[in-house]
């Protein structure tokens, strides 16, 4: 059976980047932590994306271990904004073209400032959402933060 692509699987097979794809049945309810398990990988290697909008009105993307909540205060600091929130679930879509539980840092409808948490910088590889739910990509962090543009920052809670 030829697997279904994403457009994140498209974008990395366009960029010549290895990644693996991995799928597992979706459910509504589940948390980051279960998708690890079910991947059978280790939570501090999968990574969520999480959209915010600052003060400014500018919008950021922060992507964080699933274990972990992102830091708003460390978040700010690290975008330059005076402060940032989360934006609503309803505008993810029309915003980055994602759903909510599908959002990858890769290929959203535009570019966003977007910060990684520093502990990336100790894998060998991590897993993020291909774009839909059910789907995520491992591949190595470098190649990550080259594509998406990442800065690497401390911006989750401790």
């Amino acid at each position: 059976m030829k697997e279904d692509k994403t457009n994140v699987m498209r974008i990395l097979d366009q960029k010549k980047i290895k990644y693996e794809s991995h799928s597992y049945k979706p459910d509504a309810t589940m948390s980051g932590e279960e998708i690890a398990l079910i991947l059978g990988e280790d939570p501090e290697k999968v990574f969520k994306t999480l959209v915010t909008q600052g003060k400014s009105g500018a919008y950021y993307v922060f992507v964080v271990p699933v274990k972990a909540e992102l830091d708003l205060k460390k978040a700010a600091k690290a975008s330059g904004e005076k402060s940032i929130s989360m934006i609503k679930q309803k505008e993810l879509l029309p915003l980055t073209g994602y759903v909510h539980g599908g959002c990858s840092p890769i290929g959203m409808k535009k570019h966003f400032p977007t910060f990684i948490h520093e502990t990336v910088s100790g894998l060998e590889n991590l897993f993020v959402s291909a774009g839909r739910v059910g789907f995520q990509v491992e591949l190595s962090p470098a190649d990550l933060i080259g594509l998406a543009g990442c800065t690497v920052a401390d911006i989750i809670s401790v």
